[in-house]
C-alpha cells in the first residue's frame, strides 16, 4: 500500500513527516475521512469543500482541491479494497517549535485503510465534558482531536462505540466522531452547527434526503427520545440501542429504519451527491 505525500505516492515504508511538522507539533492541521468503495470515494466534492473551508478557519493556505482529488485518485487505484477509509490531512507543515507557523509551506497527506462495515445497532454513552460552541475552531475538522481521543476511550470501556457531547450551555452536540439525531414525538431533529457541531456530510444528506429539523436541543433529550441515531463517514446511519445503562430493544425504530434505507439508496444512485 502506498501514500500521496507531498505530491507523490511513496511507499508507506518510506512516507516520512518531519518531526517539525505543525500538524504534530501542535495540531495545526485539517483532514477528512472520506468513504471509499471498490476504489471509488463517496461524497468526494462535499469532503474537499470542507476541507477547504477548515483550512481557511485555522488560517491555512488554501489548499490546491485538483491535487487533492488526484491524490485520492492515485491511492485509491494503487490499492483499491471493498471498502475503506480514505483519509486526508493538511499541516501547517515544518514550522518552529511553538505556536507561529512556518513559512515553508503546507504538507498534504493522503493515505487509505481497510474498513468493516459497521454493525445496525450501537452502544454510546454521555461524557461530563463539553464541546465549546464559542470555540475559535468551533465547527473545524482539526487534526486537534486529544479529547475526541479521551472520551471515546472512555465509551469503549463501558463497552460503548461512541461519546455523546453537550456544550458549554447544556444543549445536545455530538459524538467523538459523529452527528447524532433523535426522535420526539415522531419528529426526526438534529443539532444545529451552532451548538458547536461538525457539519458532518452523512448529517447534511440525512437531513436533505430524510427531512430532519435542526433544533436546539437539551442534553436530556436523550432520555425523552423515542429513537436514536449516529451518522458518520464510516457509520452512515447506525442505530443506537443503549445510552448510559438505558436500553432501546426495539432499536432501529421506524424512524431510523426508513433513514438508513433512504441513505443507502441515494447514496449507491449518486456517488458524489
Amino acid at each position: 500500500m502506498r501514500i500521496w505525500l507531498d505530491g507523490a505516492l511513496r511507499d508507506a515504508d518510506h512516507a516520512h513527516v518531519s518531526v517539525f511538522d505543525h500538524g504534530l507539533t501542535v495540531g495545526d492541521g485539517v483532514f477528512e475521512t472520506v468513504k471509499a468503495e471498490r476504489g471509488k470515494a463517496f461524497a468526494l466534492t462535499r469532503h474537499l469543500e470542507r476541507l477547504a473551508r477548515s483550512a481557511r478557519g485555522l488560517g491555512l493556505p488554501e489548499p490546491d482541491l485538483d491535487e487533492v482529488r488526484r491524490a485520492c485518485a492515485a491511492v485509491l487505484d494503487d490499492s483499491p479494497v471493498p471498502l475503506g477509509r480514505l483519509r486526508i490531512t493538511y499541516t501547517g507543515g515544518i514550522s518552529p517549535l511553538g505556536s507561529d507557523r512556518g513559512d515553508s509551506g503546507p504538507t498534504l497527506l493522503v493515505a487509505l485503510g481497510a474498513a468493516t462495515r459497521r454493525p445496525d445497532t450501537t452502544a454510546v454513552i454521555t461524557v461530563p465534558w463539553v464541546r465549546n460552541e464559542r470555540s475559535a475552531v468551533a465547527g473545524l475538522k482539526t487534526t486537534s482531536y486529544a479529547e475526541n481521543v479521551v472520551a471515546l476511550a472512555a465509551a469503549n470501556k463501558a463497552g460503548a462505540s461512541e461519546a455523546l457531547f453537550a456544550n458549554t450551555v447544556g444543549q445536545l452536540c455530538e459524538g467523538t466522531g459523529s452527528n447524532v439525531f433523535v426522535v420526539l414525538d415522531g419528529e426526526l431533529y438534529t443539532p444545529p452547527v451552532s451548538s458547536g457541531c461538525l457539519a458532518g456530510i452523512t448529517r447534511a444528506l440525512v437531513a436533505e434526503w430524510v427531512g430532519a429539523k435542526e433544533a436546539d436541543l437539551p442534553f436530556a433529550a436523550l432520555e425523552q427520545a423515542e429513537e436514536v441515531f449516529l451518522t458518520s463517514t464510516l457509520r452512515d446511519v447506525q442505530a443506537v440501542h443503549r445510552i448510559d445503562g438505558r436500553t432501546a430493544p426495539a432499536a432501529p425504530g421506524p424512524v431510523t429504519a426508513r433513514a438508513a434505507r433512504i441513505f443507502e439508496e441515494r447514496a449507491a444512485d449518486d456517488l458524489d451527491p
